[in-house]
């Protein structure tokens, strides 16, 4: 496959993933592109052992951690409000409010909601997270429940 293949067929998908990380348009978009910069990197080193978008995801995921992690240790300081309401996207309320909540869980949980939600195989994503099947399909049906709790305790 075409390097241009992978990057159409996988880009919104990385990109959905990266924003269930980070809850903000602008560094999930470079989190997706710092991605595929990887991706074409090590595309010749890509053995087929597994699908490409599961290996795509893989990377996307281990660098949206790289982020976090690396988020964590900086000392945050807080930006002016008009600065805040600036970078706001006009997003759905809805949408805003679920990448909010997906933000807010544990780090395998937003792996595992995020590619659900790209409808990937509940086996790649057993794969990708190094869980049984059985275990994604739990964890999935529990995610789901809290957030639909969230969405409920605030009116959606």
């Amino acid at each position: 496959m075409v390097f241009d293949e992978i990057y159409s067929m996988h880009w919104q998908k990385v990109f959905r993933l990266c924003m269930g990380y980070t809850n903000d348009v602008d560094i999930a978009k470079d989190l997706a592109q710092d991605t595929f910069v990887i991706v074409w990197q090590q595309l010749p080193n890509f053995r087929g052992e597994s699908n490409i978008g599961t290996w795509i995801y893989r990377i996307a995921s281990n660098n949206c951690l790289k982020f976090v992690e690396k988020q964590k240790r900086i000392v945050k300081t807080e930006l002016p409000t008009q600065l805040m309401e600036e970078q706001v996207v006009s997003v759905e309320p809805q949408i805003q409010f679920l990448y909010k909540c997906i933000a807010a869980l544990p780090e395998t949980d937003r792996i595992i909601i995020s590619l659900e939600l790209d409808e990937v195989k509940q086996a790649d994503i057993a794969n990708i997270v190094g869980l049984s099947e059985a275990n994604v399909r739990v964890k999935i049906h529990r995610i789901k429940e809290k957030l639909t709790q969230r969405f409920k305790e605030n009116g959606f």
